[in-house]
């Protein structure tokens, strides 16, 4: 799972309403999620939002890539 959809998650946001609280369009945060980039300001906005939502998020959380989910067969 990408990091910003794991946090999207987390915040309990469709991808419209995350890309509202961080002024990006939705499509920006399909792009991010699918695992292109999140620009260094854009990672800030998305820090600064989360805050406001009582959710703490480091740069780290944000460019470290998710453990991926091991299945158990």
């Amino acid at each position: 799972m990408q990091p910003i959809t794991h946090i999207r998650s987390r915040l309990g946001l469709t991808q419209a309403a995350l890309a509202a609280g961080i002024g990006v369009t939705q499509g920006n945060v399909s792009h991010y999620e699918r695992g292109q980039t999140v620009p260094p300001d854009v990672a800030a906005k998305l820090i600064d939002f989360a805050s406001t939502l009582g959710v703490s998020l480091t740069f780290d959380d944000i460019y470290r890539p998710t453990p991926k989910e091991t299945s158990h067969a």
